[in-house]
């Protein structure tokens, strides 16, 4: 029989459990990145919840109140998912974390939960498992985004921006909009810079500090990291360094 049970990360066992990303490397920059980011998020409401199938790790969800959210999505008392990711699949793990969450929202009084997805990369959730856990399509923005809510009542709907080309067009240099809540932002970041330093680009790296900087500068509503060259997007996720020269030349 099959043992199901929920860690939440926080500060007392932080240093213990860690985040599931990256864990297999914790001295690297990234984990300890996005665990220092963890312990500074805890009192803005974030919650970080990793789901154990027989004492195994299985998976993990992280949410946060959207006043304090890495996504570049517009509203107002709502939760929003950053990450839902489960590796043992065929047991319910997913919608177990997807339903803690809209308890959660319930108990705190929000309106509902807001997830983006995009079926171009890994780095967001599969749109698939949150239709079935009665989401609903409410907006979308360039390079493949969808913005789903779960809703309580009738209360406005979320909704992306409408500036994104007016983004890019203020970069027209290589420029690296990031922040550390994802820890893979780290090696996507050196892959890049591998890449410029071989085709002798000059790169600037912008390290995000706030909401308010976010919602301003970040070309996609992914929020936490994005390529800017010759004011178009190269990327938004990961890419290896081969992979990124590829995409410099061609711009």
């Amino acid at each position: 029989m099959t043992t199901t049970e929920m860690i939440e990360l926080n500060q007392e066992n932080l240093n213990q459990s860690g985040c599931y990303c990256l864990r297999s490397q914790p001295n690297s920059t990234g984990y300890t990145n996005k665990n220092a980011w963890l312990r500074d998020r805890f009192n803005e409401g974030l919650k970080y919840i990793k789901v154990m199938d027989n004492e195994k790790l299985a998976g993990f969800i992280e949410y946060t109140p959207i006043e304090y959210s890495s996504r570049v999505v517009c509203g107002d008392n709502y939760l929003v998912i950053h990450c839902l990711w489960v590796h043992i699949t065929g047991k319910g793990h997913a919608s177990t974390l997807i339903r803690k969450c809209i308890q959660d929202a319930k108990e705190k009084n929000k309106d509902g939960v807001i997830v983006i997805t995009n079926p171009n990369t890994s780095w967001t959730p599969s749109k698939d498992i949150f239709i079935k856990n009665d989401f609903l399509e409410v907006d979308h923005a360039p390079y493949g985004f969808e913005l789903l809510v779960h809703k309580f009542g009738d209360a406005p709907d979320p909704y992306f921006p409408n500036d994104w080309e007016e983004r890019l067009a203020r970069f027209s240099g290589l420029t690296i909009l990031r922040t550390p809540q994802c820890p893979f932002v780290e090696v996507a970041t050196d892959n890049v810079m591998k890449a410029a330093d071989k085709l002798e680009i000059k790169a600037e790296i912008i390290d995000i500090k706030n909401r308010e900087e976010l919602m301003r500068l970040s070309p996609t509503p992914y929020g936490i990291y994005g390529v800017i060259y010759k004011n178009q997007l190269l990327s938004f996720h990961r890419l290896t360094a081969h992979s990124a020269m590829k995409r410099l030349r061609e711009l």
